[in-house]
């Protein structure tokens, strides 16, 4: 099996976000994965099974959720999308999220949250 590229497993994660599959999403996320927050690279996630759990409880249950891609940007292993998240509060929140690919998986996440809704 061909190993997708850093853009091909962030299209996939994206779309699987927006489905609310969280068998596809966690697909091209490593075992490893860890996500942090950024400025302070505070990890708020360590390992495929936590991020698994959290969106599974967190995110995933909310039935309007979905990421609206404002930009994308793709510089060698390297993804950063600008996104509007909906369906977590009355207004969409404002992210920008990096994701680090190596070995046709994403390996990090970096979450720069710009707007937190009220």
């Amino acid at each position: 099996m061909t190993k997708m590229t850093p853009l091909e497993c962030v299209t996939v994660q994206f779309e699987a976000y927006n489905r609310r599959d969280l068998e596809t999403f966690l697909s091209v996320f490593a075992d490893g994965v860890q996500t942090y927050r950024l400025p302070d690279m505070t990890l708020m996630l360590d390992g495929k099974a936590a991020f698994g759990d959290f969106y599974a409880a967190n995110r995933f249950v909310h039935e309007g959720l979905r990421a609206e891609l404002v930009n994308r940007i793709v510089t060698g292993n390297t993804v950063i999308d600008h996104e509007l998240i909906h369906g977590l509060g009355p207004e969409p929140m404002e992210a920008t999220v990096m994701f680090h690919v190596a070995d046709g998986l994403i390996q990090t996440v970096f979450s720069i949250p710009a707007k937190t809704p009220s």
